[in-house]
């Protein structure tokens, strides 16, 4: 068992520090409201891995793989909802060019709440089935004979959460100690146009691929 959980573990954590639509959001949030409000965001992108790997556990993300409609439903969910923060973060992006004249080391977007990171996390995390499809296709490769697939899914969840709420504090904390230079008006607009961009791309992105 822990040669089994030391595999998935490395695994995991190649997965995790892959880029993706998690760690974006946790560096705009960061950047908009500090550190507290990054490791809010990461935090609940792990919580919404957490609650992912529940449901693998119980069968509920085979049945949603297997399902056709309904995958392709939370599919085009998660699409809508990372083009609507790449718009708002845009939108957010030209009120703050068309304002007053902006301080050295201040945001030039309102500041999200640690409450309203947390539930941004989550929810990029929740609407995102090919987190499901993870636990399902490749949790069983790891499975070891004679033990309860429920149990074990449920510990691999929580090891995989906690790899990806260290990772994703770990990215915040750094990005906090950077908010200096990364809220200078220049940078921070060129940031907020790259997220809104990027988080547009991969929204098309998962809209239009095949299920």
């Amino acid at each position: 068992m822990t040669t089994t959980f030391v595999s998935f573990s490395l695994f995991a954590l190649l997965v995790t520090v892959a880029p993706g639509p998690d760690t974006l959001l946790v560096l705009r949030n960061c950047v908009r409201g500090g550190r507290f409000s990054g490791i809010a965001t990461a935090l609940g992108a792990s919580a919404g891995s957490l609650a992912w790997a529940m449901a693998a556990a119980v069968g509920l993300a085979a049945v949603l793989q297997r399902w056709d409609a309904a995958f392709a439903a939370v599919r085009l969910a998660g699409a809508a909802y990372l083009i609507f923060l790449g718009v708002q973060s845009l939108w957010a992006c030209r009120r703050g060019a068309g304002g007053g004249p902006e301080l050295p080391g201040e945001p030039s977007v309102p500041a999200p709440t640690t409450g309203r990171a947390f539930r941004q996390g989550l929810l990029s995390c929740l609407l995102n089935p090919k987190v499901g499809v993870f636990f399902v296709a490749v949790v069983p490769q790891f499975l070891p004979d004679g033990h309860s697939t429920l149990s074990v899914t449920l510990a691999f969840g929580v090891i995989d959460a906690a790899i990806a709420a260290l990772w994703l504090t770990l990215v915040a904390v750094f990005a906090a100690r950077m908010l200096t230079w990364l809220r200078r008006p220049r940078v921070n607009t060129v940031l907020e146009r790259t997220a809104a961009a990027v988080l547009m791309a991969l929204g098309i992105a998962t809209a239009v691929e095949s299920s």
